[in-house]
């Protein structure tokens, strides 16, 4: 029997021979990069470094399917057992205990989210599970599937729900749009009619920095506003508004939390500019993780406290 060194083991990578097995049961690199919870170009980058370990091509396209070479039968049985029972000897049986366990999560959410979501998902997590930490990073429509596969976040809270079949993703909450003001300074009482609303100069909240939602509505009734300013972030916003004469339209759930942390002033937008699902999302093969599913549990518990008590329904 061979008989391997630390340095060794160190060489080796474990990943590959899970993509080989995924690749074996499921006889195509679009289910097996589902069943991984990989994008179809990490698993095709791991069969190239497999063929050039192995010096053979293990898998070759037949009648619509990966077909295994006879390589690839003498290897598949070897590593299926030998992956089994590090499985078995690295697995943890015992199920999640909120109240003694020290587990870091890692949440990802945009700001909007931390502001209204954030506070009162620690306030659950403290009061069930006071050693559990939780670390939030920011992501977005656009960076999430990334990050999932990365694995730099455990689970994500966005509007935009990822297409990748590889991640799970479920409904939420919903949320709308609302002004947020410095009443004092504007000189203004809800509810506000657009020409008092057009009157004021705006903050813009966008990725993009350019357009917004705001901008869209009004092109389409042909007006438009006048911007003071465009931001990248919403938790800045109650910073730009205070004791400013100006007004930002921002997601109502951003907006109710930042009224209540800064004083100002949170009302209906004057201007129909519909509602959008919010949506928890995690990668698949992370759905039997009890700690997770804890955590999931909570974060649809403080969705159901914010979002639902949203006030401008349009």
């Amino acid at each position: 029997m061979t008989e391997f060194t630390l340095l060794d083991i160190r060489k080796l990578d474990l990943n590959l021979a899970t993509v080989f097995v995924a690749l074996w049961h499921e006889r195509s690199v679009t289910r097996a990069a589902e069943r991984l919870a990989l994008s179809q170009a990490a698993v095709s980058s791991a069969l190239g470094r497999l063929r050039r370990a192995t010096d053979d091509p293990l898998f070759v396209r037949t009648r619509g399917q990966m077909t295994p070479t006879p390589r690839a039968q003498a290897i598949a049985p070897v590593l299926e057992a030998h992956l089994g029972g590090l499985a078995a000897c690295l697995r943890r049986d015992d199920a999640f205990d909120p109240a003694h366990s020290t587990r870091r999560f890692v949440v990802g959410a945009s700001d909007d989210y931390e502001l209204a979501l954030g506070p009162d998902l620690l306030r659950r997590v403290r009061a069930a599970a006071p050693q559990v930490t939780i670390a939030f990073r920011q992501t977005n429509q656009y960076l999430i599937e990334r990050m999932l596969e990365a694995r730099d976040i455990e689970l994500g809270v966005v509007a935009r729900a990822p297409a990748a079949r590889w991640i799970h993703t479920e409904r939420i909450g919903s949320s709308g749009y609302a002004c947020l003001f410095d009443a004092r300074r504007c000189r203004i009482e809800p509810p506000l009619s657009l020409d008092t609303y057009l009157g004021l100069p705006h903050l813009l909240i966008s990725y993009s920095g350019q357009s917004g939602v705001v901008d869209e509505a009004l092109r389409r009734i042909g007006r438009r506003r006048t911007l003071l300013a465009s931001l990248t972030h919403f938790a800045a916003v109650s910073a730009f508004l205070a004791d400013t004469e100006a007004i930002a339209t921002l997601p109502s759930h951003a907006a109710a939390a930042l009224a209540r942390s800064a004083g100002l002033q949170s009302c209906a937008a004057p201007i129909e500019l519909g509602r959008y699902d919010v949506h928890l999302a995690l990668r698949r093969d992370a759905a039997a993780d009890p700690g997770l599913a804890w955590l999931s549990a909570q974060v649809r518990a403080s969705a159901a406290a914010v979002l639902d008590a949203d006030a401008y329904r349009q």
